[in-house]
């Protein structure tokens, strides 16, 4: 069984990441054969030097994507079926705690996967965004979220890690069942305190000053039946010249979050019509939806792990030489990702399913004019490709291809 395992896993691994590659080619290639032509939707709107500028980025993100698969490919197979997570197992065999021991070694592998994917995020950011315009954010700024991000990492996952090993110790054979109960509470309350206790941690956000603007989204919360506890603008053009707007929280404790940059770029009928069509997600149901689903999901997957971490052929299939609790729980966080790849282009088209609804929401209660100039801008602005290659967007894209999109609208 050992032999079976760790055939299926090299070539899941193996299919998965020529998959990736692949698509990545053709989307480069699509994305090049088009990028001199305008499509005749856009050309009243956008010209031929944005089409073009939003074909290089495109072209330079899947690239370096390209090389960021590889590596984290590279680091699965070197940390599994190569025995680092055996040899980091090793090192820490000094601590007499299994429990402190187990949470020493996942913590010595999340360190080691992120300092691998720190110079991709670095390239990324200062040399890709940068080249375009899209950066503003300084190196000081960049290492100081990193350190946050770390600091907000250990102060709310340390807690849950060491209730899922104490669980996996002690909670006997449904050990998995109660902490699945765990983990969709824990979830609950980060959706819970996000907008106050969370996001301030690495933005400003201040209430939203235009008077005009405030009260016509007002009139649209009211006429759709929305409640809020506010709407705020954030500070967006510290780290990215990108521009968006969002829902965040759960419940009562819902805002209403506008980049800086979208309210310098897009007039008050569209940004109301951007915030209707945020408003169908709501309407729809369809964050209630996913967060369902993300515990359907995590509910599925503790029940397999409850299976397997009593399987010593699941550690050894996947080179754990001396199974322990710990090992468990981060084969299955490094391993599951894999093989629910496939699964990527079904969820992809339930997003963009949900993208079409809250496009007919926001022109029954906005305007599809406004919704689509808004949508011109921002492709043209954010410098998106209005040309993916099909198959790629199929099998990636949460959000429909600029032409359907419009098409539809």
């Amino acid at each position: 069984m050992d032999e079976i395992l760790r055939n299926i896993f090299i070539t899941v691994l193996t299919l998965s990441t020529v998959i990736h590659l692949w698509l990545a080619r053709r989307h480069i290639h699509f994305v090049s054969n088009h990028k001199n032509k305008v499509p005749d939707a856009f050309k009243k709107n956008i010209s031929l030097k944005d089409h073009q500028k939003a074909a290089h980025y495109a072209i330079a993100k899947s690239e370096l994507g390209s090389k960021d698969i590889l590596a984290q490919a590279s680091l699965l197979m070197l940390l599994t079926l190569g025995g680092l997570i055996s040899k980091i197992s090793n090192i820490f065999d000094w601590i007499s705690s299994s429990t402190l021991r187990d949470i020493a070694i996942i913590l010595s592998v999340m360190l080691i996967s992120s300092l691998i994917d720190l110079p991709f995020n670095y390239y990324k950011t200062f040399k890709i965004d940068e080249k375009f315009g899209f950066n503003r954010m300084t190196k000081k700024l960049f290492f100081s979220d990193i350190y946050k991000q770390m600091i907000l990492g250990l102060s709310l996952g340390l807690p849950i890690l060491f209730v899922a090993l104490w669980m996996l110790q002690n909670a006997g054979s449904y050990w998995w069942l109660y902490l699945w109960v765990v983990w969709s509470l824990f979830n609950l309350l980060i959706l819970a305190i996000y907008p106050t206790w969370i996001a301030p941690f690495f933005n400003k956000f201040s209430p939203l000053k235009d008077r005009v603007l405030k009260t016509k989204i007002i009139a649209l919360l009211k006429k759709c039946g929305f409640k809020s506890q506010g709407l705020f603008v954030m500070d967006g053009s510290a780290r990215s010249n990108h521009g968006n707007a969002y829902f965040t929280g759960f419940g009562k404790n819902k805002r209403i979050v506008f980049f800086d940059t979208l309210l310098e770029r897009l007039n008050h009928n569209e940004i109301e019509a951007v915030l209707a069509h945020e408003l169908g997600h709501f309407h729809h149901n369809h964050v209630k939806k996913r967060i369902v689903m993300m515990f359907l999901v995590s509910f599925i997957g503790l029940a397999i792990l409850g299976y397997l971490k009593d399987q010593l052929w699941f550690y050894h299939g996947l080179g754990i030489a001396k199974p322990s609790d710990g090992s468990a729980l981060l084969l299955f966080m490094l391993v599951g990702p894999t093989f629910i790849f496939f699964i990527k282009p079904i969820m992809a088209f339930y997003s963009r399913q949900n993208e079409f609804e809250a496009d007919r929401y926001a022109k029954k209660h906005s305007s599809a004019k406004y919704l689509k100039e808004s949508l011109v801008k921002l492709y043209r602005d954010n410098a998106s490709t209005l040309t993916p290659d099909p198959l790629y967007s199929a099998f990636y894209d949460s959000h429909p291809p600029a032409l359907q999109r419009i098409a539809r609208l």
